[in-house]
């Protein structure tokens, strides 16, 4: 099966754009009111943010990788699992990522890189220890999948972005603690205005990424379920690992939470908090859709 049969999804494509557009304009108005408040070129400040951001996208899987404590290993130290990701590359048609195992018993997996040719995934102990080997596979076809599509780069420039204007808004924050003097035209002072731009960007921004997010996780089970044949597998898989992280110590979920946003489940499954803040959708829908999937198959539903 090569990849343009179960290929780059248009729906997810179509809202990435529109994303990365919306993420534009914001980010320009942003940064024209900086260049106002302190009336400096805009070639430095392209410059700067611009140097800034090609250093994240070019360092990206090496920054996810370490930041997880990922190991990459070779076929000689895990033969099997590099035989998965050979065989679903060889299906979808996409350039062999490197492979990387966390040592950690939290059972999960990511998928890091800014092209499929600079790519890794990652899965940790406690997920090959807890798995299926075809539940395995279900899990790699899904990060395979983010791969394809791309979306893991168009995420990682849109929460340079929105890192940045957090970054800003502390420094707002801290120039009003400390600074308190006023623009030299007697208007606002110049921390209250990047106080309030940088947190309006911040917020909006962050709501945008979070609703592609969520968009690109259904993205990444439907490319899995259609890539393996098999949607059960999927589905099984994120139903062990949602149940399997409520008997992980809380000390050990806090070492990896940070990455959260690039797991293929989110260590804090039981999170009530409202889907418009969440970065993955909640589990019932993601199962619900890979069963109709499973159904438009004729494939068996787990029960």
């Amino acid at each position: 099966m090569k990849r343009k049969a179960y290929g780059r999804d248009f729906g997810l494509s179509s809202r990435m754009f529109l994303t990365m557009f919306g993420l534009g304009a914001l980010y320009v108005v942003f940064f024209a009111v900086l260049i106002s408040v302190f009336e400096i070129g805009i070639v430095p400040v392209v410059l700067i943010v611009g140097g800034l951001a090609l250093l994240q996208y070019y360092t990206s899987d090496k920054i996810a990788l370490a930041a997880s404590g990922a190991k990459v290993v070779g076929p000689d130290e895990a033969p099997e699992l590099h035989a998965m990701v050979d065989r679903l590359c060889a299906m979808s048609d996409l350039p062999k990522p490197r492979v990387a195992v966390i040592p950690t018993d939290v059972p999960n997996a990511f998928a890091t890189g800014r092209s499929p040719k600079h790519s890794a995934v990652a899965v940790t102990d406690g997920l090959w220890r807890r798995l299926e080997p075809r539940e395995v596979e279900g899990v790699l076809a899904h990060e395979l999948s983010h791969i394809a599509n791309r979306d893991v780069a168009v995420m990682t420039i849109a929460s340079f972005f929105a890192m940045l204007a957090a970054f800003l808004t502390r420094m707002g924050m801290f120039g009003g603690m400390f600074g308190g003097g006023r623009s030299r035209d007697g208007g606002a002072p110049a921390w209250l205005i990047i106080l309030v731009v940088s947190l309006l960007t911040y917020l909006i921004s962050t709501l945008l990424i979070l609703m592609i997010s969520r968009y690109r996780e259904f993205a990444a089970d439907r490319g899995a379920a259609v890539l393996t044949g098999a949607p059960e597998q999927l589905m099984s898989a994120l139903q062990k690992i949602a149940s399997d992280m409520v008997r992980i110590p809380q000390r050990d979920l806090r070492q990896v939470e940070g990455m959260n946003a690039f797991f293929i489940i989110p260590t804090s499954v039981k999170s009530r908090a409202s889907e418009l803040f969440l970065t993955h959708p909640p589990l019932e829908k993601r199962l619900a859709r890979l069963a109709d999937i499973a159904s438009e198959m004729g494939r068996p539903v787990p029960a």
